[in-house]
């Protein structure tokens, strides 16, 4: 079994907080949710430009309990993160790791991505529709199979780009 380093503790542990705090400001004030998901994923790469999946693992474990404890257990505002955006950076990494090709791997985290805003959409509305917003629950499918599929798209590409960075990052701060 290979033995972890201390460098790898302590990049998990401070990808784990930043992604906590990201995390729960976002979910304590609604307009910067989808900031808080992207910030918090993107600390989760931290711990991934060493390859260290256990660490970005418990980070990831770690993050969303931290931040369901300070935001209320607001449960509801976390599940997307829980669901897609915290594990989106770890997916990505093994697709490198063994070289899954895009074409492959686009489409099953585009339908991964849709389910999951689709349970989400259905999970948070069961309990009560918004106002005015019948619609959407009339038309979710095709809204997602369009809209999302094409915001995730967008996102996937962005969020590769933003590992790449990370890692020359980290790799500059430690030359291991």
């Amino acid at each position: 079994m290979k033995k972890i380093s201390a460098y790898e503790i302590a990049l998990s542990a401070v990808s784990c907080a930043i992604a906590a705090i990201a995390l729960t400001v976002g979910t304590l004030y609604t307009p910067l949710l989808f900031t808080g998901y992207l910030f918090a994923g993107v600390a989760l790469m931290i711990p991934l430009a060493k390859n260290c999946w256990w660490g970005d693992v418990l980070a990831f474990i770690g993050a969303s309990l931290i931040a369901l404890m300070f935001n209320g257990f607001n449960f509801f505002d976390t599940l997307p993160f829980i669901m897609f955006f915290g594990l989106h950076p770890l997916v990505n990494a093994l697709q490198l790791k063994f070289k899954v090709k895009r074409w492959i791997a686009a489409p099953v985290k585009a339908v991964w991505f849709d389910a999951s805003m689709y349970f989400v959409w259905r999970v948070v509305t069961g309990m009560a529709a918004p106002f005015g917003w019948e619609w959407v629950s009339r038309y979710i499918i095709p809204i997602l199979l369009i809209g999302g599929t094409a915001f995730f798209f967008l996102y996937d590409y962005m969020i590769f780009k933003c590992q790449v960075s990370v890692n020359q990052i980290i790799g500059r701060i430690i030359r291991k």
